[in-house]
């Protein structure tokens, strides 16, 4: 574990001290959904969002949303002031996998139930993790590419966040999966799931790296800023493939730029996620985890 994330810990055990007690029942019987989101500066939370809110309106419940603006530090004092807004249970999207331990553990020393989202928690307990299963979606982009390409060819994979579990999962399954073939990665940086990194990174790659034939980017953000450099390279010939399947992505896969996306489809993760939290808050007992289905997405 990370020397910021124990520094984290140790500061949220103490916080927490000072919290246990001052929640108190809401005076009316609204029920009420707490939604702790990594940012909501990326098209796939602005859907996932909009799945649970939509999904809680339909079953009588209020959401409470909190941004983290993709710090781990806002996430644990996200985490605490939601803590007094008389929410029945928390969904929360981490920013990755090893900081939401703390986090988590602030919401287990109040006795709130928390249920992940898309991304898992690496410790702490959770009632259950919602999210598509992105080993299979790392794998199902690597046949996709060794299927396009005969089976052969440079491949550049650019990385996710580091420490998030879908930038963990998504890399295994892909990576395993190109092992089984005679592709080869000939280089794997991080991004941060982020279109302007894509292009920054990507640019640096074309750079030093001629002899590309794909790009497997581990969300469609840092797909698309890695598509604009290699146009802006002339290098149109380059397959890139990204995942989550949003609408610029989608879009750009139709007009023959992109070509393809793993759908994930936020809106049903945030669906299922709401409909987990009403089993579990109505006494039923609920899977440790609810897989959601994905799908590979090409030009038609």
């Amino acid at each position: 574990m990370s020397k910021k994330v124990t520094t984290i810990m140790i500061s949220l055990m103490l916080c927490t001290s000072l919290l246990v007690g001052c929640r108190q029942k809401s005076v009316d019987n609204t029920r009420k959904i707490g939604l702790i989101v990594s940012t909501l500066n990326n098209p796939f939370f602005v859907d996932l969002k909009s799945g649970i809110e939509s999904e809680a309106k339909k079953l009588g419940y209020d959401v409470v949303v909190l941004d983290s603006q993709n710090d781990p530090a806002k996430e644990v004092s996200n985490m605490e002031d939601i803590s007094v807004k008389n929410v029945d249970v928390i969904l929360l999207n981490p920013v990755d996998s090893d900081s939401a331990i703390a986090s988590v553990m602030v919401a287990n020393n109040l006795e709130l139930p928390v249920i992940t989202v898309d991304r898992a928690s690496n410790g702490s307990k959770v009632v259950s993790h919602v999210a598509s299963d992105n080993v299979e979606g790392g794998k199902m982009a690597a046949k996709y590419l060794a299927e396009k390409l005969g089976n052969k060819g440079n491949i550049v994979e650019l990385e996710g966040i580091a420490g998030s579990s879908a930038t963990r999962d998504r890399g295994a399954g892909f990576d395993n999966e190109i092992k089984n073939s005679n592709l080869q990665i000939i280089t794997k940086q991080s991004a941060d799931f982020d279109r302007t990194k894509g292009l920054s990174v990507m640019e640096n790659i074309i750079q030093s790296k001629g002899d590309i034939n794909a790009v497997f980017a581990q969300n469609d953000e840092m797909a698309l800023g890695a598509l604009k450099a290699l146009q802006d390279a002339n290098m149109n010939d380059v397959l890139v493939v990204g995942f989550d399947a949003t609408d610029d992505a989608v879009t750009s896969v139709q007009k023959g730029d992109m070509a393809a996306t793993i759908a994930q489809q936020p809106k049903l993760i945030g669906e299922t996620a709401v409909n987990l939290a009403h089993r579990f808050l109505s006494g039923e007992t609920v899977e440790n985890f609810a897989p959601v289905e994905l799908k590979l997405i090409e030009k038609k």
